[in-house]
């Protein structure tokens, strides 16, 4: 059985996932940062619950060692993100942006991901088909963004697009280094989630397709692409 941990699982695509991957035969530990929070939502699904903190080196250590513990690991699916929108749901522009903003952004969608991946890479590496998933999003992409007409050229928020940028940067460089492990990035499309005040187009059941699927690819699948529900999509 396929053993599969996804971070920020007790909310919106992450527990869409896991609720997809369950239904598939997955083994799911749905992670969080409250356990007031995770732990419920990881009972409804019917997943174990890990309490993990992606801005925080204990806490993402402590869950590795006990996942370890319990028999090990197949897929990661690193879906842990913010936008940082104020209180009103605005995005924060070029103008409002700064740097302790921006930082909090890198913390959990960048640097967080670097966590987890250091932290559990060496528990994939004995799994017979590792896979690693890693969230992206359509607003990565610079050339759309630069292209007045462009779906996504509206977009005027800095440090989230610039975070999900360097998501696929990570994505590509840690593919090259570990080719026994299949790693890739997905847009899972504009969803309604919390992250954006519930304003995405789709369901968070439509958004999780794609993460699922890629969860799902096993020993001959891609490694080192950028995927979209209509498939594979240019950097």
């Amino acid at each position: 059985m396929t053993t599969t941990l996804i971070t920020g699982a007790n909310k919106g695509l992450g527990y869409e996932t896991a609720r997809q991957l369950i239904a598939a035969g997955h083994t799911v530990y749905a992670g969080a940062r409250d356990p007031e929070l995770g732990r419920p939502a990881a009972e409804q699904l019917g997943a174990r619950f890990v309490q993990l903190d992606v801005t925080d080196d204990a806490s993402v250590a402590a869950a590795a060692k006990a996942i370890e513990a319990d028999g090990g690991l197949d897929v990661l699916v690193n879906n842990a993100g913010i936008e940082g929108r104020t209180p009103d749901n605005v995005v924060i522009g070029a103008a409002a942006e700064t740097a302790g903003h921006m930082a909090a952004l890198f913390d959990t969608n960048v640097f967080g991901l670097v966590r987890m991946l250091h932290a559990f890479l060496p528990l994939l590496q004995h799994s017979a088909a590792p896979v690693v998933v890693n969230l992206s999003s359509g607003l990565s992409k610079t050339a759309d963004l630069a292209d007045p007409g462009s779906a996504v050229h509206f977009y005027p928020g800095v440090a989230y697009p610039a975070s999900k940028t360097a998501v696929n940067m990570v994505t590509v460089q840690y593919a090259k280094a570990f080719p026994g492990i299949k790693i890739n990035a997905v847009d899972p499309g504009y969803t309604a989630t919390d992250l954006n005040g519930g304003t995405g187009t789709q369901t968070a059941a439509e958004g999780a397709a794609i993460i699922a699927r890629m969860a799902r690819i096993g020993r001959d699948g891609p490694t080192g692409g950028y995927f979209a529900a209509s498939g594979p999509v240019a950097w």
